[in-house]
């Protein structure tokens, strides 16, 4: 399965930005599918994660609220709503998938990633 994430940009804070991630394959539908965000100097960290049927999300602490996690199956593509942005979320997104998809950052497939950046 390969993965490509896109919908990235440069934005200000308060905007809101939806990112995709591309599946090559319809297998995809029965994994789990997660982002991830990789800041400047920073550790890669969770962002959030959503089930093979969408039925269950969860989210970092910093994404609770401002960010929605879903899936389309039948167009075998993830999204990422980010609403309320701010400066610190300026990151390298990453999407991945897997049987398991852990806060940890333990995937079978990952995307290359997609920039965004929030200016103040």
């Amino acid at each position: 399965v390969q993965l490509q994430a896109f919908g990235g940009g440069l934005v200000q804070a308060g905007d809101s930005l939806t990112l995709s991630c591309a599946a090559s394959a319809l297998t995809v539908s029965t994994y789990v599918m997660g982002w991830f965000r990789q800041a400047p100097g920073k550790e890669r960290e969770f962002v959030a994660r959503i089930n093979s049927n969408g039925g269950y999300t969860s989210y970092a602490t910093s994404a609770k609220g401002r960010f929605t996690i879903s899936r389309d199956n039948a167009k075998k593509t993830l999204y990422l709503q980010m609403n309320s942005l701010k400066p610190e979320d300026t990151a390298v997104y990453y999407c991945a998938a897997g049987v398991l998809v852990t806060t940890s950052g333990t995937a079978d497939y990952w995307g290359q990633g997609t920039l965004v950046t929030v200016s103040s």
